[in-house]
């Protein structure tokens, strides 16, 4: 027999694939940036301005965060605040299936959107522009799996103060440019230095673009910022448990 909370999961992921608009944002759109960039050919000559990569290399750690910025904070939060608005968690919490059950599915259900985006990303950088791929694997992991975690947590933040859906888009979009921002998708942090530079990387984004690209250019990311990250994934997360309403 099939538990409540498997089967609210195998429905969200139905619902979810079903969504044109959200996979296209998470899946395609960071890959599809990333190969108009690359089509510019200053983009694809090494420079000393980034430790002799090219640009393009560099947007490829960029092009990742960017599928996570898409799923956590433009996606997961409507989809659960729309939830709440429409009375689908109250009703849920009536059945032997809890309303936790609809949050485990869209969390999983975002991060395999998030993750199959991710390999279209490194293998296009890979096979069409001819980036490296991660020389410190286990870097990456660690600086990939803390990225996500703390990613998911702005979405829980942002789904636990918003009360509906309106709000949640609201408070959706004054979070989603200063990511897109600290992330490096108009500028790589890499540009930045002194005092700007050590504010953006203890952002959430901010530390989480400087540990991939240390791990892409095959050193460890720095403890300080896999500390930013865990750090920031705490109080979020404390701040969605706290906040959080089912009704």
């Amino acid at each position: 027999m099939t538990s409540p909370t498997v089967a609210v999961i195998r429905t969200e992921s139905r619902l979810f694939t079903r969504d044109r608009l959200a996979l296209f944002w998470i899946v395609l759109f960071p890959s599809l940036i990333l190969m108009v960039l690359g089509a510019i050919p200053a983009f694809r000559e090494p420079t000393p301005d980034y430790g002799g990569r090219a640009l393009i290399d560099v947007y490829v750690p960029v092009a990742v965060l960017l599928s996570m910025i898409m799923a956590s904070i433009m996606t997961m939060p409507q989809t659960l605040t729309g939830y709440r608005e429409t009375g689908v968690l109250r009703r849920l919490g009536t059945t032997p299936a809890r309303p936790a059950s609809i949050l485990l599915g869209q969390v999983l259900v975002h991060a395999a959107a998030v993750a199959a985006s991710t390999v279209i990303a490194v293998a296009l950088g890979r096979v069409v522009f001819g980036t490296p791929l991660p020389e410190s694997l286990v870097g990456y992991v660690a600086a990939y799996v803390l990225a996500l975690a703390v990613s998911l947590g702005i979405g829980a933040a942002i789904t636990a103060v918003s009360p509906n859906a309106k709000t949640g888009q609201v408070v959706g979009m004054v979070v989603f440019f200063p990511s897109m921002f600290t992330a490096g998708v108009y500028v790589p942090i890499e540009y930045f230095s002194g005092t700007a530079r050590d504010i953006i990387s203890f952002t959430p984004y901010g530390a989480a673009s400087n540990a991939l690209n240390d791990a892409a250019g095959g050193a460890f990311p720095a403890l300080v910022d896999l500390a930013v990250m865990g750090g920031w994934t705490v109080v979020l997360y404390l701040i969605a448990v706290r906040a959080f309403r089912w009704e």
